[in-house]
């Protein structure tokens, strides 16, 4: 089974606010393969002041390098935390509208909400009743039937 866990730069855990910082960083490098302030405050709708201590923050735990105004990068573990970060949305939307049938734009708005809030366990078993019942679509298990241990995640 698929472990998602919380981020952590040694003892520290990363924070909603810091994690919505590196989200919105990976989409906008997805998007345009760029990262800037200005762009950032945008998406956010937070002021440039605000994201230059938040990413200052990021950078204090080795999470992106930021030139003084230059683009954004993410660092190694930067990216792994915002594709886990960008991960759990995407897979709480679908849960969301799938089974819980909320329209799509309340769906995509609470899930960026309570992203930041499950534990790991509550994450792994989102992850496999939605990829249980992908698989039953597909003709995999039969009704009822948890997925295979290893299936969750692939």
């Amino acid at each position: 089974m698929v472990r998602l866990r919380r981020r952590r730069l040694g003892r520290e855990p990363v924070t909603e606010s810091l994690e919505m910082y590196l989200e919105t960083i990976g989409l906008l490098r997805e998007r345009s393969d760029k990262a800037r302030v200005t762009d950032i405050a945008r998406e956010l709708g937070v002021s440039k002041p605000s994201v230059h201590t938040a990413l200052h923050e990021l950078e204090r735990r080795g999470l992106i390098r930021h030139e003084r105004y230059g683009e954004i990068s993410l660092s190694r573990e930067g990216e792994a935390a915002s594709a886990e970060i960008r991960r759990r949305h995407g897979i709480l939307t679908a849960f969301l509208r799938e089974f819980l049938e909320v329209p799509a734009d309340i769906a995509e708005r609470d899930a960026c909400r309570i992203e930041h809030y499950l534990s790991p366990e509550t994450m792994e078993r989102i992850v496999a009743v939605t990829e249980g019942r992908a698989e039953l679509r597909s003709g995999g298990a039969a009704a009822g039937e948890r997925p295979p241990r290893g299936a969750v995640g692939k």
